[in-house]
């Protein structure tokens, strides 16, 4: 038997065999590959892949899973479990499960190189096979082989297929892909009744976990779309991005690089040269916004009967409510998550966390390999200053060009030699004068499929604009932000963290109050729910449509990086805290963004930017910089601190590419500079390593939260806040109190609801989630008192010994933060929510705010 089933009243049957599950998955990967272009088909999923998928679950011929399954069954069946007493089968997960028998069966039988790791990662991690073999007596023995060897003979027979060469890791990793994923949707609802007829359900299976090809309008102009006429950058870029391949669009803040990526998706999905569009930025912040852009693209381009439309622009969240993923898609699986699932639509807006996953090796990478294959993937927001990032990065854009994809790459601050890294080509040292600016750089993959060359497209020269440039104390900024707010201008503070931004944040917003303006906060230690509240209303004041709006009062807004990023909002005065030249440049461009917005006769082009002194920053960078320095690294903030601490004005855009290379460009350093740049030279090597083109590369698979991406990454978890809950044993459900007061009844067998029900209680319930830094999360309690959440939110697995993933806390009126008997919720720290300020953390000795 290779699955179980549970009725409405929670009993639990048996479902289908192995070899009708295995065929099941088989059949619906080849119906998934008949669904992808010929193209794309010839270059990545070769005849026969669909028996790689079917071969996954012949693992699960084996005593200990057996035992388990049949252990579970309301109506044991004694005369099996008799013959499986000698089995243990919590012994499994010293070995990875079932998966880590399919691989070791297989690898037994010499089937091709890869396929083994294939079968054996399907449930996302590597197994650890030092100790055992297909014959292993844990295993069954030979007997139990032999059965197995039985059963892939009768799978070759019923597919009419056999296994196909694998030509590389990067292949194996998409086949890897297809097969988790088909063994996800032959999983699922449809299939779990074992004497149904499965075989005229697999397109339908298909059609509900989204895998539509959708419905264009074709011959759109770009003015059409967007409502202007393109500007030459623009044009040049969708001129260029004509075919597959990888093109760097460097141009000024506010000149529509968004626009003139998308424009070229749609022509080349128009040619059907690419199956999608996933638009990643760097936090999820900066991507709930944009996603509106997005929408606004989508609902241009797409036929108003293609299923994706609705369902991308209602809400981020209406995708889950809407495609069914089967097994770990559905809610409590490990992928119901929009943040993850997008990857696999074939329109998404996402981080970039989830497209460096795809070339590491943590859990699932392949499925996001598998999910970007043949998509435009648009990179926004790419700067020179994290080089860990960068490290990673240059290995995805590798991996995409063979992957078939045009990757669109969009900065305003790239280096000459970050460029030349990111088209795979060795950096030289510039012997003449800095390359054009605004620039575009093709590497079409037709012409060049190695990505050895490039052709660089200057574009016009953009007119300069003078921003002025001073350097003063905080205190002195926090008296010149509510003079200038009191005359009605529009003003932003950027701290770099959360925990800089909220003190800041009580001392504005206590003076402000009485003084007739407007105070606000943005970060990214908000509920899902507040936080785009509060965003809503924020960017709708000092974005385009805010005209009406701005002259009624003046505003200060607080916040931290993801005021710099995608947001399209205009600012009438800047200060800022120290941060990487890529940062300063990004957050400058914030200020007087559109030049048909009206000002404050008193306005001036001007940003302040708090910093300590050079020379102490060099010989203490952690006393000078304080927090900054844990989010950035010390060698680069001292680097952009020489290179603006006597400026007083700067010329945008003119300027860009000289302050960019003067930050970054190497030199003979001191004895402490040498120091803090070996820091960075040791982070990028550790990163390197993550980095994983293939799946025998070997070791240990990660878990995603424990995936660092970047510089100032801890481990983080995923937080529930509720107010209160009351379980209702005789109705089998609990009452779950929400932040916003509301009532929500989630019934603990969520899986007998109705499937759209279901996933809107599970959104419901994600709507009042938050990621924050592990340590500052409150402590994590027992699986058994969360149970009841399971059908709802991923608690991890046992047998891949996965630790309880989501924390869940009480919230009182006071917004003081409990654990669920109304105790202490963390041992080191006080914990606090309120919607306006967020997640709020006090160290319990210091009785200080820590971040």
């Amino acid at each position: 038997m290779a699955k179980s089933r549970k009725t409405d009243e929670g009993t639990v049957l048996p479902g289908r065999l192995v070899l009708s599950h295995c065929q099941i998955v088989g059949e619906v990967a080849r119906a998934m590959m008949g669904r992808m272009p010929d193209w794309l088909r010839a270059e990545l999923f070769p005849d026969g892949a669909e028996l790689i998928a079917a071969a996954h679950d012949i693992g699960k011929v084996s005593p200990t899973f057996q035992k388990k399954i049949y252990s579970a069954l309301s109506r044991q069946d004694v005369l099996v479990l008799a013959l499986l007493k000698a089995h243990n089968a919590e012994a499994e997960k010293l070995w990875g499960g079932h998966g880590g028998v399919s691989q070791a069966a297989a690898e037994a039988q010499n089937i091709g190189k890869y396929i083994p790791e294939v079968l054996g990662q399907h449930h996302g991690f590597s197994p650890n096979l030092v100790a055992y073999q297909s014959a292993s007596e844990v295993f069954g023995g030979e007997p139990w082989q032999a059965q197995r060897i039985e059963l892939l003979a009768q799978l070759k027979q019923v597919l009419n297929a056999d296994f196909p060469i694998v030509k590389d890791a990067l292949q194996a990793r998409v086949l890897a892909g297809l097969t988790t994923v088909s063994d996800w949707i032959g999983s699922g609802s449809l299939f779990e009744d074992p004497e149904g007829d499965w075989r005229t359900k697999i397109g339908q299976a298909l059609d509900a976990a989204g895998f539509i090809q959708p419905q264009l309008k074709y011959g759109s102009s770009f003015f059409e779309v967007f409502g202007f006429e393109p500007k030459a950058a623009q044009t040049r870029l969708i001129e260029a991005a004509s075919q597959p391949g990888v093109y760097v669009l460097e141009a000024p803040m506010g000149l529509g690089k968004t626009e003139a990526a998308l424009y070229a998706a749609y022509q080349l999905l128009q040619k059907k040269r690419a199956t999608g569009i996933y638009f990643a930025l760097p936090t999820q912040l900066t991507s709930d916004k944009i996603h509106e852009r997005v929408n606004a693209f989508l609902d241009r381009i797409l036929e108003d009967g293609s299923p994706h439309k609705q369902a991308l622009l209602i809400h981020g969240n209406a995708w889950l409510k809407q495609f069914e993923m089967g097994e770990e898609g559905n809610p409590g699986g490990a992928w119901f998550a929009q943040a993850k699932r997008g990857i696999l639509a074939p329109f998404a807006v996402g981080t970039i966390d989830q497209a460096l996953m795809a070339v590491m090796n943590v859990k699932h990478g392949f499925v996001r390999t598998f999910g970007l294959a043949g998509k435009v993937v648009i990179l926004d927001e790419v700067h020179s200053y994290d080089s860990f990032t960068g490290t990673i990065l240059d290995a995805l854009v590798k991996a995409l060009r063979q992957l078939r994809c045009t990757v669109i790459i969009l900065s305003a601050t790239l280096t000459q030699e970050r460029r030349a890294k990111l088209l795979g080509r060795a950096p030289q040292k510039a012997a003449g004068p800095l390359s054009a600016y605004p620039l575009i750089t093709a590497q079409p993959y037709d012409r060049d499929p190695a990505g050895s060359d490039a052709m660089e497209i200057p574009v016009e020269r953009i007119p300069d604009v003078l921003v002025a440039i001073a350097h003063h104390l905080e205190t002195d900024a926090i008296e010149e932000v509510l003079c200038r707010a009191e005359e009605g201008q529009q003003v932003l503070w950027i701290e770099n963290t959360v925990k800089e931004a909220q003190d800041l944040y009580r001392k504005l917003a206590a003076r402000a109050s009485g003084m007739g303006m407007a105070c606000g906060l943005l970060h990214s230690h908000y509920t899902k729910a507040d936080r785009t509240a509060s965003e809503d209303a924020w960017v709708t004041c000092f974005g385009k449509g805010g005209s009406e709006s701005r002259a009624l009062q003046g505003r200060i807004l607080v916040g931290t990086q993801v005021l710099e990023q995608s947001l399209d909002i205009d600012a009438d005065f800047l200060v800022t805290r120290i941060a990487p030249t890529d940062m300063l440049l990004q957050r400058l461009g914030r200020l007087w963004r559109h030049a048909e917005t009206s000002r404050p006769l008193a306005a001036r082009r001007e940003a302040w930017i708090l910093s300590p002194g050079l020379a102490t920053a060099i010989v203490s960078p952690e006393l000078a910089f304080g927090a900054t320095a844990k989010i950035y690294a010390p060698y680069v903030l001292c680097r952009s601190l020489a290179v603006w601490q006597g400026m007083t004005h700067v010329r945008l855009p003119g300027q860009i590419r000289e302050l960019i290379e003067a930050t970054y460009d190497a030199q003979d350093e001191s004895e402490h500079m040498a120091k803090h740049l070996h820091q960075v030279e040791a982070m990028r090597t550790r990163l390197e390593r993550l980095a994983l083109h293939g799946l025998s590369e070997g070791g240990t698979t990660q878990p995603e939260e424990k995936a660092q991406t970047r510089h100032s990454e801890v481990e983080s978890a995923e937080v529930l806040l509720i107010r209160a809950y009351r379980h209702d044993l005789g109705k089998q459900g609990t009452w779950v109190t929400l932040l916003d007061n509301e009532r929500l009844w989630v019934p603990h067998n969520g899986r007998s609801l109705k499937r759209k029900q279901w996933r809107e209680i599970s959104a419901a319930l994600m709507q009042n989630t938050l990621k924050v830094a592990d340590y500052l999360a409150p402590d994590t309690v027992s699986k058994t008192r969360i149970n009841w959440l399971g059908d709802y939110f991923y608690l991890g697995k046992p047998e891949y010994e996965e630790s309880v993933l989501l924390r869940v806390a009480l919230v009182d009126e006071s917004g003081a933060v409990t654990s669920l008997d109304n105790g202490a919720v963390n041992d080191s720290y006080r914990i606090s929510y309120d919607p306006s300020v967020g997640y709020q953390t006090t160290k319990k000795k210091e009785q200080k705010y820590d971040d």
